[in-house]
């Protein structure tokens, strides 16, 4: 099985952890063993030995263990699916080495692996992979060169979101949702103009939403619920077209959510402005007492000092 390019055994029953004999495939493209029970570690030898890999998903197991640096080496990658299992640490930061999520049509095949089977009539052969996205799966025939998606979701991942994750600009769907994630978004999130869905829910993100996210034209789902995000939502017509369930369970203000960011400052200014007033308003009555006893005195004072003499 050394030729075998797609490996397709997703929504099964297996268990145990990944056969070591699979590091013989490595003329692997595609790899979806999601929706099983397998075990262990992530193997390290994924990123050693498929050097063509474009497709992995091992969602839905109970694989555990750190995130092995080795998936970097995974230059094709175009769509990663780890979610819903219970991995632990943090997202390398070599990350941005999957130039297959950086430039559309970043993977090209030989013209010898596009050759139809002779199989019986004029049947060919597609590959097919099963990807959630927003909470559905699709299936994708003719997946290469079309999507292009990272999901992580419900891991136990935590620390910030690399910076070096931004670089991924072709990526179309990232999902980090249920995680423990802190720190900020990233502001150069912005430059991933691809995007057109981002789930960052229930994690510990922290700061204000980048005012870089106004740029992501294709976004069409967002998820930013049940973090510490605060400040106000940045104005556009992009962010203010999401519901507001969009950032709820933040200490967010701002349309689409009802708490108001200016009525708060008007009030701060208002109340800021009552009390400059009164300040004002004491130091007149101030001056105007203390006229009234200069003048008394110098009316009043030449008066006993003629008396005297």
């Amino acid at each position: 099985l050394t030729s075998l390019i797609w490996l397709l055994l997703g929504k099964n029953r297996l268990s145990g952890t990944i056969p070591v004999s699979l590091k013989k495939c490595t003329a692997l493209e595609s790899l979806d063993v999601g929706e099983n029970e397998f075990v262990g570690n992530i193997p390290t030898w994924t990123g050693e030995r498929f050097s063509r890999m474009v497709v992995l998903i091992l969602r839905s197991n109970n694989f555990h263990g750190p995130l092995p640096t080795r998936l970097c080496d995974l230059a094709f990658l175009q769509i990663l699916d780890l979610a819903d299992n219970n991995l632990f640490g943090t997202i390398p930061k070599c990350i941005n080495n999957i130039t297959g999520m950086v430039a559309a049509n970043s993977f090209t095949r030989s013209s010898q692996q596009y050759l139809p089977l002779p199989l019986d009539g004029d049947v060919i052969l597609t590959e097919k992979a099963s990807v959630v996205s927003e909470g559905e799966a699709i299936e994708y025939d003719e997946i290469l060169n079309l999507v292009k998606e990272t999901d992580v979701s419900r891991n136990n991942l935590t620390k910030n979101i690399p910076l070096e994750m931004t670089n991924l600009k072709a990526t179309q769907s990232l999902n980090f949702s249920h995680n423990s994630f802190t720190g900020r978004i990233p502001e150069s999130i912005g430059a991933m103009r691809s995007l057109e869905s981002i789930d960052f829910s229930v994690n510990q993100l922290s700061g204000e939403i980048p005012q870089s996210m106004s740029n992501l034209m294709s976004l069409n789902h967002l998820n930013l619920s049940n973090n510490k995000l605060t400040g106000k939502i940045p104005s556009s017509t992009q962010l203010q077209s999401f519901d507001a369930s969009s950032f709820t369970g933040n200490d967010l203000c701002g349309a689409p959510l009802p708490k108001n960011c200016a009525e708060n400052v008007s009030v701060s200014e208002d109340e800021n402005g009552d009390e400059d007033e009164d300040e004002v308003d004491h130091w007149l009555y101030v001056s105007i007492a203390l006229g009234f006893v200069v003048g008394f005195g110098c009316f009043i004072g030449p008066l006993i000092f003629n008396r005297r003499w």
